[in-house]
């Protein structure tokens, strides 16, 4: 695997992407993005969408709208596990330009309907990395790509072909400028998708509906195990000829071979492509308008008319990034201009995903693989919530008020759409993965709900968030509600299940005490002191116990083996996970023998480098045994401030900023998974980590910029200012809260709610005496 750290050669040409390859566009598009570039003054001029596109990063770099449902983008590979967002900015050819794409995740899938210009006698395969020229892949080089927000262009160098891309939330635009030629050709590819070489199309089809339009759909088997989409697909020009190939011959009606008549304008399989074929003149620009939908083609045209009506490039782009801007501005920062363009990326990354999943009819494929019709609310899809529960959805809280009622109602349809009564745990598209562990949707909902996020039936979510803590058939929970644990001879990853079902079940306590259910209350909360069962303290670590409760023998507490499917942790080692208490950071402290002990526990985290970890070599970001590179670390350096040792926090927040996280390729040290690695760069450079989602307590680290101004949802600005910060002066010596001396490392969310001041005093030696207090108990 890829080290995201290691620079590559290539990176030095990532400064040219933006300004060069401009001679080649409109002058409309050239004109604006170029002084964009040269005086960049709105938040959307900072996006620098390469990020993360080299490595374990994930992301990829073609316009998608905000949450959007259509993410128009160039693939490089499709077969590779590694390469789970179809682009690695490595690679030397590319494929083709694909649909929709995952941003960010650790499993590939979605790259649906790949189109491709071609130059010569259409070629059907796509060839190979090492001999692009054996099929229809093109060779590109950087220094002729680049990609902005609601923006990308790359030329082909194999045939010349320019080719620019731009999006809305349900459709795109692809504008192909052509040499001269009389053997031009736009294929569309119906059976690629992102497969990571183990998933499968299952049936396809595809259909010329007139000289200028063209309807498909797959059904895919795949991460998401029954996937329907459609596409339809509008070209600027009526095609000189088209052919529809299956299996590498043309459909067509041959009477001498044929028993009877076969339309040439229609086909199904499971190997299709179409072929619109051209003479075409130099330079001439011919444009494909094309949209999705889960439910028909119908839909899929309404939702293309409907949001691109004309054949105006320019404008799809300025709306787009118009729309950027906006939602960009939630927040605003100041601070040097790679300060910005590592905020404002890590602000885009996080609005990209969850992503928008209903038709302009408002017409969506459930989890029943029914049609419903979203009713009131909006309906989104791909819910990351292992990761996205800790500082993604707590950000969307606090900023995207309305738009997290509306996700939070996707997760309820699909409780009710659950033939097992369960809340999303891992949902792609009306399929549920059931990837990773937790009932995780329950902080989404408790935090939304606590924090004042309305538009959704409290009870009925209560209700729907009890019911999933409460199923006896999922991953353990009646022998953890029985014993107090899950236990390993029952259950694999049971001491991460254990530890992550309590922090859930203090979720369900706090939305039970808000309502009055003081029974319930009382349940939950006794089930959150499960983690007590798992602490060992002869080792001094969460250990894993089997249901006759014996500790499991032999136990290295730096040991993950991913390939032997029989870990008692997920993606990580006891020592990574025995930290995973954030509901009872006061009650973990005096577990572990009190502050100073647990200090020095702490401090050995990050030092410590004789770890026995098998298939984890894409999680980087280790210092020591942490690994900022995989979510179960993300809240740990927040503990030296709840120990009351804010000083150390700094150190390692600042640290983790400026080494795990930048504006280039390369830049982000694990996976984006939709948002959530973003995330917890935005709130650690402002200052602060939600640690404990579903409380009213945020930690205090130690702020990356000089001043952010949040829009609140409510219509409220909290402003955090840093006076005297520098490179140097990264220590807090002292904090006042709209005026106030502040010396609690904790932020309550009553206070940031209302609007106000954070004022930060820095210097460059720790103060000693600020923040020592420690924190309660959420």
């Amino acid at each position: 695997m890829r080290s995201p750290l290691v620079r590559s050669s290539r990176i030095s040409q990532y400064a040219g992407c933006l300004a060069l390859p401009l001679l080649l566009l409109s002058a409309t598009i050239a004109n604006s993005l170029a002084s964009s570039a040269s005086a960049p003054n709105r938040p959307v001029d900072f996006v620098r969408p390469f990020v993360g596109t080299q490595g374990e990063g994930n992301t990829y770099p073609g316009p998608s709208a905000p949450f959007g449902m259509v993410q128009l983008s160039p693939d490089t590979d499709r077969d590779l596990w590694e390469t789970a967002s179809g682009y690695e900015y490595s690679d030397t050819s590319i494929m083709g330009f694909t649909l929709t794409h995952l941003t960010g995740t650790g499993i590939p899938d979605l790259g649906d309907f790949l189109f491709m210009p071609q130059i010569g006698e259409p070629k059907l395969v796509c060839g190979t990395k090492q001999n692009p020229e054996a099929g229809y892949r093109a060779r590109y080089s950087h220094d002729q790509e680049s990609a902005s927000a609601g923006y990308y262009q790359v030329k082909l160098l194999n045939n010349n072909v320019q080719v620019e891309l731009a999006a809305t939330e349900r459709a795109g635009i692809m504008r192909f400028t052509f040499p001269a030629s009389d053997q031009a050709s736009i294929m569309t590819d119906l059976q690629h998708f992102l497969s990571g070489n183990r998933f499968k199309l299952i049936w396809s089809h595809v259909r010329v509906e007139d000289p200028s339009t063209v309807t498909g759909f797959h059904l895919v088997n795949g991460w998401g195990k029954e996937r329907y989409l459609y596409y339809a697909a509008r070209y600027s020009r009526p095609f000189d000829s088209h052919r529809i190939m299956s299996n590498g011959s043309e459909v067509k009606y041959d009477s001498y071979k044929s028993y009877r008549f076969r339309s040439r304008n229609e086909a199904a399989g499971t190997n299709l492509q179409f072929l619109a074929e051209y003479k075409t003149r130099p330079n001439e620009v011919i444009m494909v308008k094309v949209a999705v939908s889960p439910v028909s083609a119908a839909n899929a045209l309404k939702n293309l008319d409907s949001e691109i009506p004309d054949w105006n490039f320019e404008a799809v782009v300025q709306g787009t990034r118009e729309k950027w801007n906006r939602e960009l501005s939630r927040i605003e920062v100041e601070g040097s201009a790679q300060d910005k363009e590592t905020f404002y990326t890590s602000l885009y990354h996080l609005f990209l995903a969850p992503n928008l999943y209903q038709d302009v009819t408002g017409e969506y494929r459930g989890l029943d693989s029914n049609i419903h019709l979203a009713k009131k609310f909006t309906n989104y899809a791909v819910f990351s919530l292992w990761d996205t529960y800790r500082a993604a959805h707590p950000l969307f809280a606090l900023i995207q008020s309305p738009r997290d009622a509306d996700m939070i109602n996707s997760l309820l349809a699909h409780f009710d759409q659950s033939v097992d009564h369960l809340l999303p745990l891992w949902s792609l598209q009306g399929n549920e993965t059931w990837c990773m562990i937790g009932y995780h949707a329950v902080p989404v909902i408790v935090d939304g709900f606590l924090k004042g996020v309305h538009g959704f039936d409290k009870e009925r979510a209560y209700q729907a968030i009890k019911a999933s803590a409460m199923n006896p058939d999922y991953d353990g929970v009646a022998a953890y509600a029985r014993l107090g644990w899950v236990p390993f001879d029952q259950e694999n990853e049971s001491v991460s299940k254990t530890l992550e079902y309590a922090y859930d079940d203090y979720c369900v306590a706090q939305m039970a005490k808000a309502l009055g259910k003081s029974n319930d209350y009382a349940y939950f909360l006794k089930r959150s002191a499960g983690y007590t069962n798992l602490y060992d303290p002869s080792v001094g670590l969460m250990r894993g116990k089997d249901s006759a409760g014996k500790w499991r023998t032999p136990f290295d507490p730096h040991s993950y083996d991913d390939a032997s499917r029989n870990n008692d942790f997920t993606e990580g080692t006891s020592w990574q996970y025995s930290w995973y208490v954030p509901q009872d950071v006061p009650g973990m402290i005096q577990l572990f023998g009190g502050k100073d002990a647990f200090i020095q526990k702490l401090d050995t985290l990050f030092t410590y480098t004789n770890i026995n970890a098998k298939g984890l070599d894409d999680v980087q970001g280790r210092i020591g045994e942490y690994w900022h590179g995989n979510e179960p670390s993300h809240h740990i350096i927040y503990l030296y401030s709840c120990a009351g040792q804010p000083w150390k926090a700094a150190q390692r927040v600042h640290e983790v900023l400026k080494t795990q996280y930048g504006s280039q390729p390369n830049s982000l040290s694990g996976n984006d998974d939709c948002g959530q690695m973003s995330a917890w760069y935005i709130f650690s450079a402002m200052g602060f980590y939600p640690v404990c989602p579903g409380s009213d307590q945020y930690v205090i680290g130690s702020p990356a910029l000089k001043k952010a101004v949040l829009r609140l949802s409510n219509g409220k600005k909290f402003t955090i200012q840093a006076e005297a910060l520098s490179e140097q002066n990264i220590y807090v010596q002292s904090v006042t809260l709209n005026g106030k001396t502040w010396n609690s490392p904790m932020l309550p969310h009553k206070e940031l709610k209302n609007g106000g001041t954070l004022l930060f005093k820095m210097g460059p030696q720790p103060n000693l005496s600020w923040g020592t207090g420690g924190c309660l108990a959420p």
